[in-house]
């Protein structure tokens, strides 16, 4: 497994070793000891979650605030999204800056995202599979859904494409009322 710095503090892209042939493919997706070595952090993994998707369609951006906040280890297994982040961590010299990268099923990429970042993304191809680890269990009372078109980050989603939302997240909160209800 290769470790890629993001330059943001304990968001890691990952890059496993494929073996393949004729038959198809292995890879180690996850291994603590690894992670550990490599990252300095040891998360606990609770909850796996799954969704399947059509092309253009937006999810997030999402998080969990205070005791309930979740880190997460995300993949795509069929498809490819573009996956983006935004450090909501005050303290961080990378807050209210986003990331943005690939996942796709060719490239077997992973993304680890610390607890209190807004996490989403765009849905590439259509019937793609995305799959998260999650080292907290969901609390739909400590969910909140920052605006994924707000302009206080860097906008990393492409122009001139009809997003496919949910109503929850087309009336996500802007930047400084997340902010606000994060750190009361």
């Amino acid at each position: 497994m290769q470790f890629i710095e993001t330059g943001f503090k304990d968001l890691w892209l990952m890059e496993p070793k494929v073996f393949g042939d004729s038959r198809g493919y292995f890879f180690e997706a996850f291994n603590a000891n690894t992670f550990l070595e490599h990252t300095g952090l040891k998360p606990n993994f609770v909850q796996q979650n799954q969704s399947k998707s059509q092309k253009n369609v937006l999810r997030g951006l999402h998080l969990q605030t205070g005791d309930q906040s979740q880190a997460k280890l995300i993949r795509v297994i069929q498809g490819s999204v573009l996956d983006v982040v935004v450090d909501l961590r005050k303290e961080e010299p990378t807050f209210g800056k986003s990331y943005a990268i690939e996942l796709n099923e060719s490239n077997q990429r992973q993304l680890f995202v610390p607890r209190n970042f807004a996490h989403g993304f765009l849905v590439l191809e259509d019937d793609t599979l995305f799959t998260y680890s999650c080292d907290n269990y969901y609390n739909p009372q400590s969910e909140l859904t920052l605006k994924f078109d707000d302009p206080n980050f860097i906008n990393n989603w492409p122009e001139n494409i009809a997003f496919n939302l949910s109503e929850k997240d087309a009336k996500g909160l802007d930047f400084k009322s997340v902010i606000d209800r994060m750190y009361v």
